[in-house]
């Protein structure tokens, strides 16, 4: 009672915090005539400045309100678009290495600019990390036109870039790119022979957008570089054709973890037929020499009884590819490892490819906690903010909003079954458009998307 009445008397610790930086807003508005008065050469000279003033000891601390009101006007000024003050505070937030939640449409792209270019001064590189390609691309264009104007360099990593192009990205002021070609330019350097191979340099400041995503639902996605070896096709396809034979009394599954394991039962009838088939020695399937085969086995098991086509990957061109769990793209030229693609392949009946080695493996969760300096943004972040805080050792800031928000978030709903589900959701759909309001839906996998259409 006590903690209420005191929330409702002084506003909880996010509104306080909140409120505390507005000090260094209005000190950034404060230098806003001056800014607004330069000319376009002159406010192009302002990074300089502040470069001379960074290697004669001026903390970014103390260039923050200057360089936040330079960017603004710079923004105003290339792009008509100008920061509002709760931009200003999404943009500390950044810069102090925090997680800035903000709502949909809050504009949360140019709030990165400011952290961005506070942070690329000190010439060691900021990268802004995006969910995928097409955003990079797009922030690279669309926000380098402020930096550029700045007297800043701007590089953007997509796929398929030879290793100079790379470096050369790598080597601007701000690098845009996503945590997928982050992840693998890392592994890869740490292939070569030389420094001088390389393409990335030392880890300075990073801000990831879809934070949440990125940080928290695929920290424990391993990015691997695979190498080729021997060819165990065959194998691959006798194993599956036992498996076929089995019914769901000779396993038991856990859909949660994605685990699958044989039964008793089911243990006795894998023995009697791989030792018919001649894949086993001896009658016990668990003796060492036929370690090979139950890694076998179990591959195949998971492939026909956990994977399913067209939600966890489809079949395109005879080739199967893998379908992202968190954004439901193709995702072209990976593959699973540890022989797992290739008890999907048998399993399809298309062709199968050799079987890869792990040479090179990390983490999300490991790459980013290199960084000296992380922060991120997200419309969703409050709700793990323990786990950012306790993985990451970053605090979750709530944004207000530039305005009053003006639409409505209803309860949840829960059906008992699938068909009652999507029989409402058609329901609702077929009132919107009767209303002419468009209506964008969205679903865990192609499969149920096909379903609903």
């Amino acid at each position: 009672m006590i903690a209420a009445l005191a929330k409702s008397i002084f506003g909880s610790a996010n509104d306080r915090y909140v409120r505390g930086l507005g000090k260094y807003v209005d000190a950034v508005n404060a230098f806003e005539p001056t800014i607004s008065a330069l000319t376009d050469e002159e406010l192009r000279g302002q990074t300089e400045i502040f470069r001379r003033r960074l290697s004669e000891g001026t903390k970014l601390d103390d260039l923050l309100p200057e360089a936040f009101a330079t960017v603004r006007e710079a923004a105003r000024r290339t792009l008509g678009q100008r920061h509002y003050d709760v931009q200003l505070i999404g943009g500390i937030a950044l810069h102090r290495g925090e997680i800035a939640e903000m709502k949909t449409g809050e504009g949360k792209t140019l709030v990165a600019t400011l952290a961005t270019y506070l942070n690329a001064l000190p010439g060691t590189g900021v990268h802004v990390v995006t969910v995928n390609d097409y955003l990079a691309r797009r922030d690279a264009d669309w926000m380098g036109q402020i930096y550029r104007f700045l007297g800043m360099t701007v590089g953007v990593i997509v796929p398929n870039m030879a290793d100079h192009e790379r470096r050369e990205a790598y080597q601007c002021d701000i690098t845009y790119a996503t945590n997928n070609e982050l992840g693998f330019d890392y592994l890869r350097d740490n292939m070569k022979y030389s420094r001088e191979q390389m393409v990335q340099r030392p880890f300075s400041f990073a801000i990831v957008d879809e934070v949440d995503s990125i940080l928290i639902d695929e920290a424990r996605t391993p990015l691997i570089i695979s190498g080729p070896t021997d060819d165990k096709s065959e194998l691959y396809l006798s194993v599956d054709a036992i498996v076929k034979t089995f019914v769901a009394e000779d396993y038991e599954k856990d859909e949660k973890q994605k685990t699958v394991v044989l039964t008793e039962d089911g243990t006795e009838k894998a023995e009697r037929m791989l030792e018919e088939a001649g894949l086993i020695e001896g009658r016990n399937l668990y003796d060492i020499a036929n370690t090979q085969v139950v890694h076998h086995l179990n591959q195949s098991l998971k492939a026909n009884v956990m994977f399913k086509r067209d939600i966890d990957y489809i079949v395109k061109d005879e080739k199967v590819v893998i379908i992202d769990e968190f954004t439901g793209r193709m995702m072209d030229g990976r593959r699973w490892s540890d022989g797992l693609h290739q008890a999907v392949e048998a399993k399809e009946g298309v062709n199968i490819e050799a079987e890869n080695q792990t040479l090179a493996s990390i983490t999300f969760q490991n790459y980013f906690r290199m960084y000296p300096k992380l922060s991120g943004m997200t419309g969703t972040a409050m709700t793990e903010a323990p786990e950012f805080f306790d993985i990451y050792r970053m605090n979750v800031v709530s944004i207000p909003t530039n305005v009053p928000v003006k639409r409505v978030d209803e309860d949840d709903e829960f059906y008992k079954n699938i068909t009652d589900k999507f029989g409402a959701i058609a329901k609702e759909i077929k009132h919107r458009q009767e209303l002419g309001q468009p209506v964008l839906v969205g679903t865990v996998s192609i499969e149920k998307s096909e379903m609903l259409s």
